[in-house]
């Protein structure tokens, strides 16, 4: 276990039970998202690859058009 999530699990540990539990849910919670988002950026990958290969395709074309802020 890392030095830094030793230092936190040990200050949780003085918290009262109630807190104690909301920060393993909240923990636990965040992780299982960030799973999450990992497994649907990695089936995507190839899908964005497509997408960023097309996109500079259109650009080497002439089909783009420089970003004006102002005309957003």
């Amino acid at each position: 276990m890392g030095t830094l999530l030793e230092k936190a699990i040990s200050e949780a540990s003085k918290l009262p039970d109630s807190e104690q539990e909301a920060i393993g849910a909240w923990l636990l919670a965040e992780m299982e998202s960030e799973h999450r988002w990992s497994e649907l950026f990695g089936r995507s990958g190839s899908a964005l690859e497509r997408m960023a290969d097309e996109a500079l395709e259109e650009h080497e074309h002439g089909l783009t058009t420089p970003l004006d802020p102002d005309q957003l």
